[in-house]
Formats: C-alpha cells, sequence, structure tokens
C-alpha cells in the first residue's frame, strides 16, 4: 500500500480472492455488535494480494533531496528523517535513550529486497542514523526464489520492502529489524495471503517480534468472511501473545480495486485487514513542514486525487487518479467495543482507519535502493505503507517505555482520544473522496471528510510522539 512517485513505489496493493455471505464475529474476547448483514460475492479459490507498482522519477542527485530541490525537481515536497523526527517531536524521546531500544519491529513482505542490508547501512549513514542493533532476514513461510530483474511484481515488493524498513527504523533507531520474507508466487504475479499467515505465525509462536508492520489490503467485497476466516489465525494468535499488528488503511480513498486488480469499485469500499478489529488500521495524512521540521499548517487528511502534479509523477496523466488515504465501514465486521464511544460515525460497523500518519504524495520521504530492477540511488515514495512503518516505530519506542510489548492498543487509542490525552492530535481538515476515469468516463467515488473527533478519513487523527508515546504506555501497558 505505498504509491511511490517519480521515484519509485507501489500503488495500493490489490486483490482477489473469495467471499461469500457477510456476517460478523466476536473475535478474542472483543465485544462485536450483532451480525452487519451483506449480499453474497462468487467465491474463488485463494485471497491473493499484490503491490500495485507505481515508479516516480528517481532524484538526479547522488544524495537525497531536500524539500526546496523535491519542489524544483518534481513540484512536490520530500521530508527527511530528520524532518519527520521533529515533525512527531520525538527528539525529546531520544534524548532520554527513548529509541525503541530492546524492541523488536517484524516488517513481513512478500520476496523481500536482495540489498536491503546494504540499502540500509547507506542510508543510515546518509541519514547519520545510528545502524540498528540487528536486521535479521528470515523465511518460515518457504524458499524465496532467487531476485529476478525482469519482475515488476518482485521489484516492487523490493521497493516496498526498502520503504517499510527504512522508515520503521527512522522512527525507532534503536529497535531491531526482522524482515520476514514470504515466498510469493501466486497466481497472475499475486502473493498468497496465507504464506503471510503462516509466517506471521512462526514470528509470534517463537515469541520473535513486538509489533508486526504490514503494507498490503485487499478489498473486503471482493474476499467475504468464507475467504478472511481462515486467514485471521494469524492475528488471533498475536491477540494472545500481546503482539501488536498493524496495516495500512490503502491508498485509493474510498475506493478499492475490484479482484481484477485494475477496475475500481465505483461505490465507497473498505479493505481488511485494516477492517479487522484485532488490528490498527493506520490511515494517511498530509505534513507540511520547513526545512528544519516544524509545521507550516495543520494536518490534513491525504488526498493527492486532484493534484496534476502527483499524476502525473504516479500514473503518467493528469488525473484524476485514486491517490487517497482509504477509510470508511466495514461490511464483514461489526462495531468492537472499544468504538462505541464513536458509534455515531461508525454505526454498527467496525471503522476504518484508527489513527493515521504521513502518507501524502505531495509530501513524500526518501528512500534509497540499489537492487537490479532499478537505478541505484534514492527515490521518493509515499502512501500508508509509509504511515503503517512509522506508527510500527512510535509503537515500538512505547513498548520500550512499558517495558513491554503492548499487544492490541485500540482500546487505548480510543481512551486515549476520549481523555483529550495531548498525544492525539486532531485532523479536522480534508476528506477521501477519489475521482478516476474508467470506461469512458469519470467516476467519482464519495468519501469522508476529516473532521472534529473521530471520522473515517484520518480515524482519531496523528500524533504528537513526546505525549503520545508515554499515554500509550501507561494505558495499554495495564
Amino acid at each position: 500500500m505505498r504509491r511511490a512517485f517519480g521515484f519509485s513505489g507501489t500503488r495500493a496493493l490489490g486483490a482477489v480472492a473469495v467471499g461469500v455471505a457477510v456476517v460478523a464475529t466476536a473475535a478474542a474476547g472483543l465485544a462485536l455488535s450483532g451480525p452487519v448483514t451483506g449480499s453474497t460475492v462468487p467465491a474463488q479459490a485463494s485471497v491473493v494480494i499484490r503491490p500495485g507498482t507505481v515508479q516516480l522519477d528517481r532524484e538526479t542527485r547522488s544524495g537525497p533531496s531536500d524539500t526546496q530541490q523535491c519542489q524544483h525537481a518534481l513540484r512536490v515536497d520530500c521530508y527527511n528523517p530528520a524532518q519527520l523526527q521533529q515533525g512527531y517531536d520525538l527528539p525529546v524521546l531520544y534524548a532520554r535513550g527513548i529509541t525503541g531500544r530492546g524492541v523488536t519491529i517484524v516488517i513481513v513482505d512478500p520476496y523481500g529486497s536482495p540489498t536491503i542490508a546494504r540499502d540500509l547501512r547507506t542510508f543510515d549513514s546518509t541519514e547519520a542514523i545510528p545502524n540498528p542493533p540487528s536486521l535479521r532476514i528470515i523465511r518460515p513461510a518457504g524458499r524465496v526464489p532467487s531476485f529476478s530483474p525482469g519482475s515488476k511484481t518482485m521489484a516492487g515488493w523490493a521497493s516496498e520492502t526498502t520503504l517499510d524498513v527504512e522508515y520503521a527504523h527512522t522512527i525507532a533507531p534503536g529497535a531491531k529489524i526482522l524482515l520476514v520474507e514470504t515466498p510469493g508466487g501466486g497466481r497472475t504475479g499475486g502473493v498468497s495471503m496465507a504464506q503471510v499467515v503462516t509466517a506471521e505465525q512462526y514470528v509470534i509462536a517463537h515469541h520473535l517480534g513486538d509489533v508486526i508492520s504490514q503494507s498490503f489490503v485487499a478489498t473486503e467485497q471482493g474476499i467475504g468472511y468464507a475467504g478472511i476466516a481462515p486467514l485471521r489465525a494469524a492475528y488471533l494468535d498475536a491477540y494472545h501473545h500481546h503482539v501488536t499488528v498493524l496495516t495500512g488503511s490503502g491508498d485509493t480513498g474510498a475506493a478499492g480495486l475490484e479482484p481484477d486488480g485494475t477496475s475500481y469499485y465505483t461505490y465507497p469500499v473498505t479493505g481488511w485487514p485494516a477492517s479487522d478489529p484485532l488490528v490498527t488500521a493506520v490511515g494517511g495524512t498530509r505534513l507540511q513542514l520547513d526545512a528544519a521540521g516544524h509545521r507550516d499548517a495543520a494536518d490534513v487528511a491525504w488526498n493527492d486525487t486532484y493534484s496534476s502534479t502527483a499524476s502525473r509523477l504516479v500514473d503518467g496523466n493528469s488525473g484524476p487518479d485514486p491517490l487517497a488515504g482509504g477509510g470508511g465501514r466495514s461490511v464483514i465486521f461489526g462495531r468492537p467495543a472499544y468504538q462505541n464511544a464513536v458509534r455515531a460515525v461508525v454505526g454498527s460497523h467496525r471503522g476504518v482507519p484508527d489513527i493515521s500518519m504521513s502518507a501524502a504524495c505531495t509530501g513524500a520521504v526518501n528512500i534509497y535502493q540499489s537492487f537490479a530492477a532499478a537505478r541505484t540511488g534514492w527515490y521518493a515514495l509515499c502512501g500508508t505503507s509509509e504511515a503503517t512503518p512509522l506508527f510500527a516505530g512510535i509503537v515500538a519506542l512505547a513498548d520500550q517505555v512499558a517495558g513491554h510489548p503492548l499487544g492490541l492498543i485500540n482500546p487505548a487509542l480510543y481512551q486515549l482520544a476520549a481523555e483529550h490525552a495531548p498525544g492525539i492530535v486532531r485532523v479536522t481538515s480534508g476528506n477521501n473522496t477519489v475521482s478516476f476515469r474508467q470506461n469512458g468516463r469519470i467516476r467519482t467515488v464519495p468519501g469522508f471528510s476529516a473532521r472534529p473527533g473521530y471520522d473515517l478519513a484520518t480515524g482519531l487523527g496523528t500524533v504528537n510522539g513526546a505525549y503520545f508515546v508515554p499515554e500509550l504506555a501507561r494505558l495499554a501497558g495495564r
């Protein structure tokens, strides 16, 4: 679920799969409302995920471009690690030794990247970030095929992996990184979600990590609960073993990809695993930072749909293109108890997202990659696949403060919001309405507007790390 433009990137991950009657279930002791009813969709063989790879032009400089240079070359902002760290008010925590020390962030990506170890060293050296205590790579779901430079699928996942690892490490530089690669090999270049479940269950059973960051999404309407049910095993395990699971809410706003992976639904849909009550759904915002990382303006909901610059960089056209944070009401899961206080917004459904971080394509981040399918160098990327590892880093900092993994943090998030805790920063502007050309006409899928309190564009809002990290550690650590 990452977009990259002008540089390299991945589009919202599409999905194909099964679908049957839509129902809600009680999960691991979470009180869910009565069943959410819906229509039956045709059953297919398996749930398949894939990164929609989107290339933006590679940065022409030998090092990462600063914001002014990106504006000159690409007409978008791009932010480096120091700006993001300052933007989320993290240096005060680092000064107190809160860096994620003793915590392991698990990054799950099909195929992975063959050059991630050396790319992270180059990234760290250039950006003046200390190397992580360790970067370990495991493949518990089976042998990963050798990297093929001609494979767009592998190249897309390699860029995804690079973004995930480099920006989780950016936020929690003292945390260990465990990269979990899966074999891939799904039909039509896709990747089987069942492999991801196998890999995550291995990690959880062997107590290898504290917070899991995922960067993929499948549209609920293309799956159905019968397709989802057997794939929830990893999230149930994570819940019982107090492991936090995060995933992005998607990069196509209120729309989503149909099972063919190319067409969009023309009415509002929601993505899974973000919609799962046992997962924290991370949406997207647009940061506006100066060179030092201080905000020039308040965050808004990420929506680059109507930016001709973003469309040109991401999709090579003048737009509109669906480039916005995902969000909406689940048609699979009923409202979990922790969302009872926001029932006026979500009704009887699970609402998505829960929290949001930087994701905009007009406010991208710099990564470094050198695998053979792409020209070696610095690229600018964006999407909720950026937001998710950023928030994984935040959770790792809170894990360190608490002295143990926090597990499912959603109840704590909603309690902090109800308490008006200063670590939760409301986002009150923007929306995730999107438009796109399909079948010879422009379609518009009406989304949701950011507003005071909870909304279906940015969730509870975003965070101020200096306040949020100790608040989350206090509440979720009970």
